[in-house]
């Protein structure tokens, strides 16, 4: 996948910056979590999992990983990404079709609703619900009625790239976890072109997470302290990181 990183970056025109990484502080985080969504508000990390039977979403502290409160999905699905709108927690499920609301105030449910095909990452674009399906497209939805609104083709190098997954908004660019990679990518929701990606290679090793589910999953950001957070499916490690050597 890094060399397809490379040649997708050498055949396009436009510069692709490369970004590495610093660790800044790392945290614990429950190795049984098989990470399918992370965000940061008011103080505190929530995160969706996934796996039939062990679908749930929480709010987590920090410094201890813990859950504070949560809420369990239904046996029969398989949780995907979420994010906030308004005073909602909105989050999708796997190849169930079924999409929930919860209060973010105490994580009660407050509604549910379909959608057309699978449901991987989400995140919220100003007033657009951000919705990855494991493809190469971005669905834009109206959060209130998940009415599509368009859709946008991600490209690498002018090459559409696949499995989109977790996904967080950071300064206006969708940042998309890249499925069974070390790698994140940085893409501009008007128009899907990716100008930089950011190669976390030997972060999953660090973690001391073993085997192929393991993979790099979940992004965080809190924009009042700048603070980047990435994870992992599995991961007992949850890290704060910083871009380096960035060309």
């Amino acid at each position: 996948m890094v060399l397809l990183f490379a040649l997708a970056a050498a055949a396009d025109p436009a510069p692709i910056e490369r970004c590495g990484y610093r660790i800044v502080q790392s945290y614990p985080h429950d190795a049984t979590s098989f990470t399918q969504g992370l965000f940061w508000d008011d103080g505190h990390l929530y995160e969706a999992t996934g796996q039939y039977g062990q679908s749930r979403i929480a709010r987590l502290d920090l410094k201890t990983g813990r859950a504070l409160i949560q809420a369990k999905l239904p046996s029969d699905q398989f949780g995907e990404g979420i994010t906030r709108w308004q005073d909602q927690i909105i989050g999708v499920t796997w190849q169930n079709g079924i999409g929930h609301r919860w209060s973010i105030k105490d994580l009660k449910p407050v509604g549910s609703f379909r959608y057309d095909g699978e449901g991987w990452g989400v995140t919220m674009v100003g007033d657009s619900l951000v919705l990855s399906d494991g493809s190469s497209e971005l669905r834009f939805l109206d959060p209130a009625t998940m009415r599509e609104q368009k859709r946008v083709t991600v490209r690498f190098g002018g090459r559409p790239l696949a499995m989109l997954n977790e996904l967080e908004t950071i300064d206006g660019q969708v940042w998309a976890n890249i499925w069974m990679t070390d790698m994140i990518v940085r893409i501009d929701p008007a128009t899907g072109a990716i100008r930089s990606y950011i190669d976390l290679s030997g972060l999953k090793a660090d973690a001391g997470a073993k085997g192929s589910d393991s993979v790099l999953n979940g992004i965080a950001w809190d924009a009042k302290k700048k603070r980047l957070f990435v994870t992992g499916k599995y991961w007992p490690k949850l890290y704060e990181i910083a871009l380096a050597d960035c060309r």
